[in-house]
């Protein structure tokens, strides 16, 4: 009977020991999934842009993505919101500035481009964002560049060039650039713009507060633009089960369900460690591209994404 009893014991103690271990190895890798989840819903962001440019205006999309952001996100965020209302009073101007710059800016300019452009194309150039981010930290911030920042920018800077020219000579002598890939490239530097207005405001603004206030500031901001381009330029919407799928895809998933994901990675294993994660968007898109709207991965974006990519990883690592 102790016997058994010491048996019975003894696969209790082996069984929990085995639990503990499979939650402590899903609690190392949850941050890493959450990566993967916000990137691959990223990179899907931009197929969905350029698969609809024909069915939704691009300031409408952005517009209309806001809407359906909002009206899931504000009821979660509310009694945060209520709670911090002098905090939202004393840092209006960079909630404002947020606002205009990532909510509104970013992801209208990225529809517009993708008019122009192909979303393989766009993704790769979304890939310089954090060296936007240096620059930026270097001219606004005061932080200093190091050698490998040097050698990365200079690695993406090629790689981008090589992008934006699609690998003529000619183009690039005479400057002669796809204005798709000139709006997304000032839609990347709006974004750095954003991130470090974040930076510079980290530990200030309350997460959830931060993202339901400049969501309803952007969405009004491109309220007027949406209503001009819908009444007066005479661009219509062609309601379909593919739009409207597109735009809940991009107000519940490339909205909320990424940047929740992203933060709460970010918050689990830091910035420098998540930003790495960033270049699987160009890969995820890409494959989404291919598989289901028909674009080609040519020779001058395999190269100048590997470019970009290796600057990227050069820059961002540790010294």
């Amino acid at each position: 009977m102790d016997s058994m009893v010491y048996n019975f014991k003894n696969t209790y103690l082996l069984l929990q020991r085995a639990g503990d271990e499979v939650i402590m190895n899903t609690n190392k890798a949850l941050p890493y999934i959450l990566l993967i989840i916000a990137t691959m819903i990223w990179g899907g962001n931009f197929v969905i842009g350029r698969a609809i440019s024909d069915q939704v205006p691009p300031l409408t999309l952005a517009f209309l993505r806001w809407v359906v952001a909002v009206a899931i996100f504000l009821p979660f965020a509310w009694r945060e919101m209520v709670a911090n209302k002098q905090i939202i009073i004393e840092h209006w101007k960079a909630l404002l500035l947020m606002s205009l710059t990532g909510i509104a800016a970013f992801n209208t300019l990225v529809y517009v481009g993708l008019h122009h452009t192909t979303s393989i194309n766009a993704s790769l150039l979304n890939t310089l964002t954090p060296l936007i981010i240096i620059v930026l930290s270097y001219f606004i911030l005061k932080e200093a560049l190091v050698y490998n920042q040097l050698i990365g920018l200079i690695l993406s800077i090629t790689g981008v060039f090589l992008i934006l020219s699609q690998g003529s000579l000619n183009t690039l002598l005479t400057l002669s650039f796809n204005i798709g890939d000139l709006i997304i490239f000032v839609a990347v530097i709006l974004w750095g713009v954003y991130s470090i207005v974040i930076k510079y405001n980290s530990g200030k603004i309350p997460l959830y507060t931060s993202l339901a206030v400049t969501m309803i500031v952007g969405m009004l901001i491109l309220l007027p633009f949406s209503l001009w381009e819908l009444f007066i330029a005479d661009q219509n919407i062609v309601w379909s089960v593919s739009s409207v799928a597109a735009i809940i895809y991009v107000g519940v998933f490339a909205s909320i369900v990424a940047f929740l994901s992203w933060n709460k990675a970010v918050s689990l294993i830091g910035p420098g460690k998540a930003g790495i994660f960033l270049s699987l968007i160009p890969i995820f898109t890409t494959v989404f591209a291919i598989a289901f709207i028909g674009e080609t991965l040519t020779w001058y974006q395999i190269t100048g994404g590997v470019l970009a990519i290796t600057g990227i990883y050069l820059s961002t690592r540790k010294k």
